[in-house]
């Protein structure tokens, strides 16, 4: 943060206010002090405003928004100065009335002075089509977001003022408005036990993000390719689907969030499709990864219309078919089964990847990367074990976990593991699944 260039920008805000209060009939665009981005750059703030090419009336919005955080008396200085001015009106007060907040009415009367129709058009820097709202830089105090009243108090939102103060990404935790936890992996591709041919396919995913700005924006491939990349895993559980979706997120260095489909899912109709937007409007544009677990309970096939609730699930499916296609970033869904998706989400994949069972040489490696180094396992054949007991990646280090704490707890100063504590841990596992053990 550079305080000495930030105030620059306040100092031109009091500068824009005093001019309005001394000339409430003038045009903004004519007698307002003057704006040069030029002037205002080589800083987070400062920079922010000129790649995203803000408008003079939407730096203003942007400052007075910004005022409760850096400079919270500045309007307060302004009143001693001009104390019978009709802005302070339209301000309202902190809890102790001591202090002025900047509401939507007050940067009405600053972009518009007594014109009627120049205030209207200030509110479409409020609207859904405006930078300010699209980049979620604007809060109200209202909960109505959408409709919110002319007297609500304006601020920036929290993530946002991280984003454009410190020039670091505060990332939002689970909650209703945002049903998805950033989930992490200390691990990498060699602990990833697959098939070549499948990361193979995992790794085009990766050259997908370190490419597709030059493909769309250098080859111009905008008009004719659509946005973002669509991607199932599919395969029983345990067999590294969340792990390849964390590893993703590791090597291209984005976030990865795992989607609470139970969260999404509402019984009553229209809420899942209010939830989905709030989710898609929060990732839009941020290079996030969002990551369907389970996805086949809202991505599953379309039925019939027997009733209204099959027409608005129906209408839910056409709904994310919708959003996924124009979603910028990277979507993953993961299912058991790709025959439980629908036909048209399918279709739109740019991948399909099957997470098959390991086979016996896969499951010995996993065994044999995972074990720790202080078991002592003279006594086990490991590769008899990966060849007689078909269990998934998930099943071995459940397995493995279970043995370590078993063999510590027995006090051995060798930490050796016999046969029967392995072979009673891999039962677990079997008899959680209901396969026969033998």
């Amino acid at each position: 943060m550079e305080p000495k260039q930030i105030q620059k920008l306040f100092t031109h805000l009091e500068e824009v206010i005093t001019w309005r209060i001394n000339n409430s009939s003038e045009d903004f665009n004519i007698g307002a002090p003057k704006f040069k981005t030029n002037d205002h750059e080589g800083f987070q703030l400062g920079d922010y405003i000129s790649e995203k090419e803000l408008a003079h009336q939407e730096v203003v919005i942007l400052l007075m928004a910004l005022l409760p955080r850096l400079d919270p008396s500045l309007l307060k200085r302004i009143y001693l100065e001009s104390p019978n001015s009709v802005l302070f009106d339209l301000c309202s007060t902190n809890e102790n009335g001591r202090l002025f907040q900047p509401t939507i009415q007050a940067v009405q009367y600053i972009l518009g002075g007594d014109s009627i129709s120049e205030r209207l058009k200030t509110l479409d820097y409020f609207g859904s089509n405006s930078v300010l709202i699209k980049e979620e830089l604007i809060v109200f105090s209202s909960s109505a977001q959408e409709h919110a009243p002319m007297n609500s108090q304006i601020s920036v939102h929290q993530e946002a003022f991280n984003t454009i103060i410190f020039g670091s990404e505060l990332l939002p935790k689970m909650s209703n408005d945002f049903p998805a936890e950033q989930i992490h992996t200390r691990r990498s591709w060699t602990d990833l036990i697959l098939p070549e041919i499948t990361l193979n396919e995992l790794q085009s995913i990766e050259a997908w993000y370190n490419s597709s700005q030059t493909l769309m924006e250098d080859w111009d491939m905008q008009k004719k390719l659509k946005p973002g990349f669509r991607v199932l895993f599919y395969g029983e559980p345990g067999t590294g689907k969340t792990l390849a979706a964390s590893l993703l997120g590791k090597y291209t260095q984005r976030p990865v969030f795992r989607v609470d489909v139970s969260m999404l899912v509402s019984k009553y109709i229209g809420e899942t499709e209010k939830q989905l937007a709030k989710l898609f409007d929060k990732a839009e544009n941020k290079n996030w990864i969002l990551f369907f677990d389970e996805a086949d309970a809202i991505f599953g096939k379309r039925t019939n219309v027997k009733d209204a609730h099959d027409k608005y699930a129906n209408q839910e499916v056409s709904y994310l078919l919708q959003r996924i296609e124009t979603f910028s970033g990277l979507i993953i869904l993961a299912s058991n089964f790709k025959n439980n998706m629908d036909k048209a989400f399918t279709r739109r994949f740019h991948s399909c990847i099957k997470f098959n069972n390991p086979k016996h040489e896969e499951r010995l490696r996993i065994w044999q990367q995972n074990l720790p180094e202080q078991l002592e396992l003279s006594d086990i054949d490991l590769e008899q074990i990966a060849k007689r007991y078909e269990l998934t990646g998930s099943n071995i280090m459940n397995v493995i976990q279970d043995v370590s704490l078993k063999t510590i707890a027995s006090k051995d100063p060798n930490y050796k593991v016999s046969v029967d504590i392995l072979l009673e841990s891999i039962k677990k596992e079997y008899v959680k699944e209901d396969k026969i053990f033998t």
